[in-house]
């Protein structure tokens, strides 16, 4: 199956990277820019929640900001924290294409959205990222009666690097007896930072993302390489997958990481939970930003809304 013209335009015109030999805060500049006129181009707009306002969550030495998307003043509203992507050391709330996603998760699934502002690698390494979303998710449940939300009717999803933070959060969850979730929501998840799914892929280069890319995103991240293992780094390498909540994981035809989603969803389902997984045909990694000028990416959208309907129903 051939790319079509919209994601062949989207590759074309995607910012790499940025000079390696930049400082990091040079680099997260430029490739922010870089994503949000991105999004201008290729991305719907969504207008603004009912209310929206952000918070400061305490975290292990220091304090993270969340942001609260609320579609009414009603309460008692699902929750749903949303972590965004980056490869772990970039990306933010203020994206216009996390501002978006969160909006529409709001608008149009009902839900009082938490996105979680955790804290980038390398200067905060794993498990710093994952204790910072598992405090997020706490705050949302412990505060949810001021924020309109019914802390028993929540889930969590994420995008790429956020994705995978969502797998953790769900492990960490049980094991620590945590906030019960109703849905992890799990899109283009990379689930193994060993990257030998990836590798394994067939993918070429040519398509959003590469193994040297993310190689680049999980040295960053990890104190060592050894913890590449590690099931808060890797989900996929949990030995124990019991008693996880319901899962829906969306990959890429074309993404080289669209492996670790097929994996995670075979061994959910082994394992007993309840899993949906599906594979958008002629998709890469950061094609289901293109909701402004790819039908396929709009019906996306819709589809993981609709999951987000049924999970808080």
């Amino acid at each position: 199956m051939e790319l079509d013209e919209a994601v062949r335009t989207f590759l074309s015109t995607k910012p790499d990277s940025g000079d390696p030999d930049a400082p990091l805060a040079a680099r997260r500049r430029t490739i922010r820019t870089g994503t949000d006129a991105l999004f201008a181009t290729f991305g719907r707009p969504v207008g603004a929640a009912h209310s929206e306002h952000d918070v400061t969550v305490e975290v292990a030495g220091g304090a993270i900001r969340a942001r609260v998307y609320r579609p009414s003043d009603r309460t008692g509203l699902p929750i749903h924290v949303f972590l965004h992507g980056g490869g772990f050391w970039l990306g933010s709330i203020d994206e216009h294409v996390n501002q978006a996603t969160c909006r529409s998760r709001c608008t149009d699934a009902g839900c009082v959205v938490v996105a979680v502002d955790y804290r980038l690698a390398p200067e905060h390494r794993f498990p710093v990222p994952v204790d910072d979303c598992y405090a997020g998710l706490r705050w949302a449940v412990e505060h949810a009666a001021e924020i309109g939300g019914d802390p028993a009717n929540v889930s969590i999803g994420g995008v790429s690097a956020g994705a995978t933070l969502a797998a953790a959060v769900t492990l960490l969850a049980r094991e620590r007896r945590g906030p019960r979730l109703r849905l992890q929501l799990l899109e283009v998840p990379p689930l193994d930072l060993t990257l030998d799914g990836m590798r394994a892929s067939g993918v070429g280069d040519g398509f959003g993302i590469t193994v040297d890319e993310m190689a680049l995103c999980r040295d960053l991240y990890l104190q060592s390489p050894g913890q590449a293992r590690l099931a808060l780094a890797s989900p996929l390498h949990a030995s124990d997958l019991t008693g996880l909540p319901p899962a829906r994981i969306m990959t890429a035809q074309f993404d080289p990481l669209r492996g670790d989603g097929e994996q995670y969803a075979d061994r959910l389902g082994n394992a007993g939970v309840p899993v949906s997984h599906s594979c958008q045909p002629g998709a890469v990694h950061g094609s289901l930003s293109l909701t402004g000028t790819w039908e396929p990416a709009r019906t996306w959208q819709d589809d993981l809304l609709s999951s987000l309907r049924e999970a808080h129903s």
